[in-house]
């Protein structure tokens, strides 16, 4: 078993002295007022509480800190931009280990293609810098103006363009982690083939800091697109959305960048809440997907195929209204329609939040079946179902009846976690799509994941981290 001892709560002062002299007084944080917005999450679901928050400047100040914790039993949980939505960067005694200061890119390879730089890059500045050097860097999440590319990785962050590009863990190519004992592990190579045994990055991407810190990353760059389209679409059902995303694939290809999903309370609480936010459509649907191709091509003729696939589907009767953005401006603005709407479910009151995925071909039957039961369980619910379709991953969201107590309806999180869960899980999904495990869903892991899994989970965390000093408590439980 993992040991959970001893990560003292209160380390000697010649400990905390240690860790002070390697990263000086810009490094080191202790006032309560100060720590306060690294205790909590983006939810509020948790409010923890640390010794220090510690801020190196370097990968050797990180690995000599980490060195430190190891000797006296220390826990170490790694934050970056601290938007995590399941509790991973929470805190429970120990440090924490922020990424803030350690925010360079080291280097762009335009030939190769790649960009390497350190892990506190904030995401809107790695998709900055990559712009300057003629690239695209793809990954693109509501958070990107504040979470940090170490913490995407960590957590293999999806976002709005997986359908065409992978998931964050497929536009990695190296890492530099420092490992539970202090020791730097230097995997920073630029290569596309790589034969040489364990791909070892793979342990790390994902884990959450539970088995090392990711303190620089080469990741791969793209040809930026010349020409882009963007639609939003009203359609009659789900199955409607589905037969949508096959027709445009088909007859899209690798144009089709983003293929997202929302059902029309969504847009109701983005309009109502998010200033600037205008419903483009002047009648109400059940549904809708909001589409983007992309070509590295200036004359790809992407309006041409999305007024066809358009018109083939308003004949099927797979489409009852649609508008085509007449500009980049206005394509942003449908973007922002999407991206408004977990912040504008906040007004509304509680909010559950599940983040699962099925195969594609399960999204309808999910969507229908988790709806009957929840709205079952809870007259009155609100389902807000939105969500990256073309990879399967749906976030269905339940907004707490009107005029319900908020505290009373969030006791309700487990209950109807396990509802969604085990229906996603018995059509062959997930129960966390891309927010990770972090402290919120260790239980789901224990209840859905098989014996042999967790072995295999728990032998890695032993091997690695046999005193349970990083992030202990998150992914995987001892």
């Amino acid at each position: 078993m993992v040991t959970s001892e001893p990560n003292p709560l209160h380390p000697s002062d010649g400990v905390l002295a240690s860790i002070q002299e390697i990263v000086g007084p810009k490094g080191w944080i202790d006032d309560p007022a100060d720590l306060e917005p690294y205790l909590v999450e983006e939810r509020g679901l948790y409010h923890g509480n640390c010794i220090a928050v510690v801020r190196p400047g370097t990968t050797e100040e990180l690995a000599a800190v980490v060195r430190v914790c190891a000797d006296a039993g220390v826990a170490v949980v790694p934050q970056g931009g601290n938007t995590g939505l399941v509790g991973g960067g929470v805190p429970e005694g120990g440090i924490v280990l922020s990424m803030s200061r350690m925010n360079r890119v080291r280097a762009i390879d335009p030939v190769n293609r790649t960009i390497t730089l350190e892990a506190g890059v904030i995401l809107a500045d790695v998709q900055k810098a990559a712009e300057e050097a003629g690239a695209l860097f793809p990954l693109s999440l509501g958070a990107e103006g504040s979470c940090r590319i170490g913490g995407n990785l960590a957590t293999n962050a999806g976002g709005m363009t997986v359908v065409r590009y992978g998931n964050a863990r497929d536009m990695v190519l190296g890492l530099e982690v420092v490992l539970p004992d202090g020791r730097i592990w230097d995997g920073l190579k630029g290569l596309r083939k790589n034969n040489t045994g364990y791909d070892l990055k793979q342990l790390f991407l994902g884990s959450e800091g539970t088995l090392g810190i990711i303190t620089a990353a080469v990741l791969k760059l793209y040809p930026p697109p010349r020409v882009a389209e963007t639609a939003l679409i009203a359609v009659p059902s789900v199955q409607a959305a589905l037969d949508l995303f096959n027709r445009t694939n088909e007859q899209a290809g690798d144009t089709l960048t983003a293929f997202e999903f929302m059902a029309r309370i969504g847009i109701d609480f983005a309009v109502k809440h998010v200033p600037d936010i205008v419903d483009p459509l002047t009648e109400r649907y059940p549904y809708y997907a909001l589409i983007k191709l992309t070509s590295t091509q200036a004359n790809a003729p992407l309006k041409d195929t999305l007024e066809e696939i358009l018109a083939d589907a308003f004949e099927e009767g797979l489409v009852e209204d649609a508008v085509i953005a007449a500009s980049e401006s206005q394509g942003e603005a449908l973007w922002r329609i999407r991206e408004s709407i977990p912040e504008a479910q906040k007004p509304e009151g509680g909010s559950i939040k599940n983040d699962i995925s099925v195969p594609l071909s399960c999204v309808p039957d999910f969507i229908e079946r988790a709806t009957a039961a929840v709205e079952q369980a809870m007259p009155g619910i609100r389902v807000v179902p939105f969500g990256h379709f073309g990879d399967g991953n749906i976030h269905f969201n339940l907004s707490q009846p009107i005029g319900a107590d908020r505290q009373a309806f969030l006791a309700e999180w487990e209950r109807f976690d396990r509802m969604v869960a085990d229906i996603a899980t018995d059509l062959g999904g997930s129960f966390s799509a891309e927010h990770g495990i972090g402290q919120l869903k260790t239980v789901d892991m224990d209840r859905y994941k098989s014996d042999v899994e967790i072995d295999l989970m728990r032998s890695l965390k032993r091997a690695l981290d046999p005193k349970n000093i990083m992030n202990p408590g998150k992914v995987v439980r001892s």
